[in-house]
């Protein structure tokens, strides 16, 4: 399957080493966005034809599939210039910064016949993929309770300082806890949607907020039907990446963590323990490596048998969802209140 990566930043740069590692795909081009990318993908692969531009990308009729790792407000641009050209696709997380655009993105993967797969790899890391089996195999009895809490190093700002530029970016909780959310309502699946989102923040400088809510310090509290429900809470302003997640049921609970002096290590530490209903003492699992170079190597494996198979490992309609959280979330905080939902 001959793939066409669009996007050589940082991230993209692992894209394009973790296609070549799997089975099953080749890397056939690479658009780039500027020059100290062009330079580093011709330098990297001088056998593969390196475009100043997505549309030369699409244009060649003898690639299969695009992995596109753009900047957050290009994402629904390109995705759908991809889909409309005919190609399956990966599309790095967020889907896209509305509702409407992941709307455009969902139409034309149906109108068209392509599979459309969102890149939330958290599903397919060996810690918190672990998680949801421990969830579904009923090992802490029914859920009431998770937290996630990440605390780690300011973003990177990435090519010509998007992460920074609120119309670029959408927003600091479309960037990542994203992925919390994504997990929660993966865990949780069996007990339908969450209902309501009330969210906090704060900021070392108050005027990087504005409309696009870049606060260093987030937390949301997330209600499903009944009892369960969950925090998501993350600070851009502490140092290196250190993850918690705890997870409690009516039976037992789960305690894991990750960390690493950055989030992009080989040589992390890390542990998931598991107190089993009726046991008196927890156990801690062996794991294979865990963390999101893993990860993402793992999801391109994943992605060749989804493009195969016509199946998305994550679904527009799924990724979709997770748009609807985070600007709800936003808008709880934007208003100071508690916000229902509806997706």
């Amino acid at each position: 399957m001959r793939f066409g990566l669009i996007g050589y930043g940082l991230w993209g740069q692992h894209h394009a080493n973790a296609i070549i590692k799997a089975p099953g795909a080749e890397l056939a081009a690479i658009a780039v966005g500027d020059d100290a990318s062009e330079a580093a993908a011709k330098e990297a692969f001088p056998g593969i034809a390196v475009y100043r531009g997505y549309q030369e990308v699409l244009a060649r009729a003898d690639i299969d599939a695009v992995d596109v790792v753009v900047p957050n407000h290009l994402h629904a641009e390109v995705g759908v210039a991809a889909l409309e050209a005919g190609k399956d696709m990966l599309l790095e997380k967020p889907m896209a910064l509305s509702v409407e655009e992941c709307d455009r993105l969902i139409e034309a993967a149906r109108r068209n016949d392509r599979v459309l797969t969102i890149g939330h790899e958290f599903r397919l890391s060996t810690q918190w993929g672990r998680v949801k089996t421990l969830v579904e195999e009923g090992a802490i009895g029914e859920p009431m309770y998770a937290l996630v809490s990440l605390f780690r190093h300011p973003y990177r700002p990435g090519s010509g300082g998007w992460r920074f530029d609120g119309d670029k970016v959408g927003s600091w909780t479309l960037e990542e806890p994203v992925h919390f959310f994504d997990s929660l309502m993966w865990y949780f699946e069996d007990h339908g949607d969450p209902v309501s989102v009330l969210a906090a923040g704060s900021a070392k400088d108050r005027q990087q907020t504005g409309p696009h809510n870049m606060y260093d310090n987030f937390t949301a509290l997330v209600r499903w039907p009944g009892q369960l429900y969950a925090m998501v809470t993350q600070s851009l302003a502490g140092f290196e990446h250190h993850q918690v997640m705890e997870l409690v049921g009516s039976e037992g609970a789960i305690r894991t963590w990750w960390s690493g002096t950055m989030d992009r290590t080989r040589h992390p530490t890390f542990e998931l323990k598991v107190l089993k209903g009726g046991e008196e003492k927890c156990e801690t699992l062996e794991l294979p490596p865990s963390g999101e170079l893993f990860e993402l190597e793992e999801e391109l494996v994943k992605v060749v048998e989804a493009f195969r198979n016509r199946r998305p490992i994550v679904s527009g309609e799924e990724a979709r969802k997770r748009i609807i959280i985070c600007l709800e979330a936003e808008r709880s905080l934007a208003e100071g209140r508690e916000v229902q939902l509806a997706f």
